[in-house]
């Protein structure tokens, strides 16, 4: 019999890393790689490395007199709740999740860019904060304003704004899996967002998906070796960066 109603909360995470609320920026861009996070780090003015606790690390800095943080929020659902957990904690402002996801239309290309307005659960961990009739929805102002500027950047050929899948079986992603999302609506797979917008919902903390297409599901199409899923990746950060601008009105 457990003598605590729960074992360890998100409070107790970020009493863990010693963070506490107003060490985060007004907004947090949340890749999942740590490569990806350290470009968006450089891109900081003044940056401070918040914690580094297992393979996660955090730096919080300005850029251009906003407040930013930055974290490998994790590739996969359930060490992503984990980080969502101590970002929503620490009462960041707003969050967008900078990702990668497989096509599933044809005519979505490598290198193309998808902002998800929802994501269909099907991984694991959704089931523990919400039912199952829940949609994870992202915040509709971060979502237009990522759609606006990306469409902006002369870089980007085609964005796509629509539901996600979230799965963790990558190596079972069957014709019936596959088939399934599709017919709810979905037009990219990923690993990461159902969970993240559902934890930023449970915190009303506004929270958007950004992803660059690395691979399309359907044509067996694969882009991890394609210059143009590399270039969709540093556009990406680019777009971020310029939505945050954007929000406040620079």
């Amino acid at each position: 019999m457990m003598k605590k109603e729960i074992h360890m909360t998100g409070q107790d995470l970020m009493g863990m890393v010693q963070l506490r609320p107003g060490d985060l920026g007004k907004y947090a861009l949340v890749p999942g790689p740590k490569e990806r996070m350290e470009a968006i780090a450089k891109r900081l003015k003044d940056p401070v490395k918040n914690f580094s606790f297992m393979e996660y690390t955090m730096h919080t800095g300005t850029f251009e007199g906003i407040k930013i943080t930055t974290i490998n929020g994790g590739r996969f659902a359930a060490d992503t709740s984990i980080t969502t957990e101590i970002m929503c904690n620490a009462k960041v402002g707003a969050m967008i999740r900078l990702g990668s996801c497989g096509a599933l239309r044809e005519d979505i290309k490598v290198g193309d860019i998808v902002v998800a307005t929802t994501a269909i659960k099907g991984e694991g961990v959704t089931q523990y904060y919400v039912d199952a009739d829940f949609v994870p929805t992202a915040d509709k102002k971060l979502s237009d304003a990522l759609v606006e500027t990306a469409k902006a950047n002369a870089m980007i050929n085609n964005v796509i704004v629509g539901p996600c899948w979230t799965t963790d079986a990558l190596l079972r992603e069957t014709r019936e899996h596959v088939g399934k999302a599709v017919g709810q609506g979905a037009i990219a797979a990923d690993m990461v967002s159902a969970a993240f917008l559902t934890i930023c919902q449970t915190y009303n903390i506004p929270a958007a998906v950004i992803m660059a297409v690395s691979d399309n599901v359907i044509t067996g199409e694969m882009g991890f070796m394609n210059t143009d899923y590399y270039m969709a990746e540093s556009t990406m950060i680019q777009v971020a960066f310029d939505t945050v601008k954007r929000l406040e009105g620079k």
